[in-house]
């Protein structure tokens, strides 16, 4: 029996992602070990995950950090690993790489740089989306991709039903009108437009929520939806993925649960701007759909209410 290394630092929607390609790495190699490299925030949500044996932290000091770098390689050494599945594709990763397999072909480490086609340049294979350079990888290395293509991230949930009871949960449509700081071109401003637009049409019929993870807590005072906590504190990963999973409806900016909601089947929409493409980050699904404008700031309320009334109905 061989062990065989999984890397996958983040983000939140990146690792809803990759779920499927972890499944297919699994089920490809029954009779191996399978173990994680991933970063702090994803340890407790990884463990998890039915298809992994451990997990291996990855601080992600800076990389001039020598001696956390000399601690972390040879902890990777001692697993003698047979092969290596790098998902995260990083700069820090390919480093890795090179200090413990600098000649390796895809045949000892699998990324997107070992295994780019000969004929394509590395930016241009980077334009296709996040699932099919994941499945370009995977069967490059002679591995069958019947989940790649269509993560299931429901592993991930939880027990909620105490906060459930508490809030009184049972029809719901739930908003992440949040985004990070320094990323305000995902952000639409016009939520409490919509939430006046939605309760207008289906007045009492749906509880409208917003579940704001811990540096968004102090925002959701300004939007006019229930804020769903945990004893006053952020949901965490598992919950508020079963929390996405029991919902009617989900509307999103570009974030981390709005990749959840499109892995875990639920209905919805996220709304793009021109940041990037809904094609690119692989988040269309077949009940969760994507609403591309080249700015979100002239994308009115009454046009996405339209567009959930008419996914609901």
């Amino acid at each position: 029996m061989s062990n065989i290394l999984i890397i996958k630092h983040g983000s939140l929607g990146d690792i809803a992602q990759a779920s499927g390609a972890i499944q297919d790495i699994s089920e490809n190699h029954k009779n191996h070990q399978i173990y994680l490299l991933t970063s702090k925030p994803y340890l407790k949500l990884f463990k998890k995950n039915p298809f992994i044996h451990d997990i291996i932290l990855d601080k992600r000091l800076p990389r001039y950090n020598l001696i956390y770098l000399y601690f972390l390689m040879r902890e990777l050494k001692k697993y003698k690993f047979a092969k290596v599945f790098d998902l995260q594709n990083s700069s820090r990763t390919n480093f890795y790489k090179n200090i413990l397999f600098p000649k390796a072909t895809y045949e000892t480490w699998c990324s997107s740089i070992t295994t780019l086609p000969n004929n394509k340049h590395k930016d241009e294979f980077d334009k296709n989306s996040v699932i099919e350079r994941f499945d370009h990888q995977l069967k490059t290395s002679g591995l069958n991709t019947l989940n790649t293509s269509s993560p299931d991230f429901r592993w991930a949930s939880s027990d909620i039903s105490a906060i459930k009871n508490q809030y009184n949960l049972k029809k719901y449509i739930l908003l992440f009108p949040f985004c990070s700081p320094h990323l305000t071109l995902k952000k639409w401003p016009y939520f409490n437009d919509l939430i006046k637009l939605i309760s207008n049409k289906f007045g009492d019929e749906y509880k409208i929520l917003t579940a704001p993870g811990p540096e968004e807590v102090a925002d959701a005072k300004d939007i006019n939806a229930l804020a769903i906590m945990d004893n006053g504190k952020a949901l965490d990963i598992s919950q508020l993925t079963t929390l996405i999973m029991d919902s009617s409806f989900v509307i999103a900016n570009d974030t981390g649960p709005a990749h959840i909601a499109a892995h875990v089947g639920s209905k919805g929409l996220t709304l793009f701007g021109k940041h990037t493409t809904a094609y690119k980050v692989s988040i269309e699904r077949e009940n969760f759909k994507a609403i591309q404008v080249p700015d979100l700031n002239n994308l009115s309320a009454e046009k996405v209410c339209e567009r959930l009334v008419s996914s609901m109905s």
